[in-house]
């Protein structure tokens, strides 16, 4: 039975004063550019690269912090931190930038600019011509007199409520979209010339500062509900680049057993706080590769929700692997949260490649089989395929879709790639 509303106010004219009762769980798909999640009950955002996404269950929850491990040259952990601001734009969602190395301001400006094709745009003005030649027919059929004052009721989903845009990377955002978004900075060279040094609790003041600017959005914005937004609930994602470097005045890329060991974990361990009591995001790139301490590398992913690492074929013996030709790298996830239950959402396998084309950056699962070693589909197809025995098989199946290619090697592998 519908629930009766006892706001207090009169209804508008045309309009019941009896609404249909929806569970709590839903009302959180409201904020633009978000979802609940099927599993965990979870708020999930997109990364901005919907092929990841899918990898980490869905999206990233609300209120949770995604390390990536930067490649040995940065390029593509540069790029998924653009597309978590770019999707940020495209939302509509609130954005914090800080970097010790780049301005964050140029940073908006080499951001991708979104895929709002021709095919996407005829299917939405397609789906709006059934509605209304629907509206119509209705319209000459006699319904009851009660009925007709009635207001309508919309049944098609808007084409902002998409979740996970893909991007062009050979074009940037254009200048008008970037200047209807509300964005803050925290360029680190700009924040020690305007304050003093400071130095709390064992933590650089890079660090000290970064946290404070931080807090300082999100309760004057409203994002922990302290003081409520005077708009419509909104997101605000959170990116920090090259987190560790000596460029934040950390030491641990420089030192076996660094000044501050504990200053970059204690940092997590405080932003953690501020994401949980927060409709927030944050992402965060980290050079692994260069912290020479182990056990630091993992402090910080025991203190980070979701953890990917991006291994880039360039300069190794894999670039010019014939195997690996048509992908740039590899992508291993180390760890995703347990959110509202005890397993996570795991992907099939946790290595992964990626493919950057001329526009787009996808994320596939490579599998080889070995006609060599044991299969036990060779006994089945040994008497029709004998001439075939020693040669070795490339599956790649890709999220979203399934493509499968069969190349032939006349020698064996060593390896298998699972």
């Amino acid at each position: 039975m519908a629930a009766l509303v006892t706001g207090g106010g009169t209804p508008s004219d045309g309009a019941t004063s009896f609404q249909r009762k929806v569970p709590a769980s839903s009302r959180l798909a409201a904020i633009a550019g978000t979802r609940p999640s099927v599993r965990h009950g979870q708020l999930l955002l997109s990364s901005g690269l919907p092929s990841l996404d899918c990898v980490l269950g869905g999206g990233l929850a609300v209120g949770t912090l995604l390390l990536i491990e930067e490649d040995k040259y940065g390029i593509y952990s540069n790029l998924l931190f653009k597309y978590f601001l770019a999707e940020g734009i495209v939302c509509g969602h609130n954005l914090f930038v800080a970097s010790a190395k780049e301005d964050p301001a140029d940073i908006l400006k080499e951001l991708p600019a979104p895929l709002f094709d021709d095919v996407h745009k005829n299917q939405v003005d397609e789906k709006e011509t059934v509605i209304k030649s629907k509206q119509e027919s209705q319209e000459s059929m006699k319904i009851a007199w009660r009925y007709q004052n009635l207001p309508r009721i919309e049944v098609s989903p808007a084409a902002s409520a998409q979740f996970g845009h893909y991007y062009d990377g050979s074009k940037t955002m254009s200048p008008e979209l970037l200047q209807s978004t509300k964005w803050h900075r925290f360029f680190l060279p700009e924040e020690k010339s305007f304050h003093p040094e400071i130095k709390t609790c064992n933590m650089t003041c890079g660090y000290t500062r970064l946290l404070q600017s931080i807090q300082r959005i999100i309760c004057q914005e409203g994002f922990d509900g302290s003081y409520p937004q005077k708009k419509q609930k909104n997101i605000l994602r959170i990116g920090i680049q090259s987190l560790g470097s000596v460029l934040w005045g950390d030491d641990i890329c420089c030192a076996d057993n660094p000044e501050d060991i504990y200053s970059l974990t204690k940092f997590l361990y405080v932003l953690r706080g501020l994401l949980r009591m927060s409709l927030s995001a944050c992402i965060i790139t980290v050079p692994a590769h260069l912290i020479q301490n182990k056990a630091i590398m993992e402090r910080v992913t025991n203190l980070s929700d979701t953890v990917v690492a991006l291994e880039s074929f360039i300069g190794s013996e894999r670039e010019t692997n014939p195997l690996y030709k048509d992908y740039q790298g590899l992508i291993h996830v180390h760890q995703i949260p347990r959110l509202n239950s005890l397993i996570c959402d795991v992907s099939g396998t946790k290595d992964l490649a990626f493919r950057l084309k001329r526009k787009l950056f996808t994320i596939e699962i490579e599998v080889l089989i070995i006609g060599a070693c044991y299969n036990p589909l060779r006994r089945r197809h040994e008497n029709k395929t004998s001439h075939h025995k020693g040669r070795h098989i490339i599956i790649r199946l890709t999220y979203g879709w399934i493509l499968t290619s069969v190349i032939f090697f006349g020698k064996p592998l060593k390896h298998v790639i699972i």
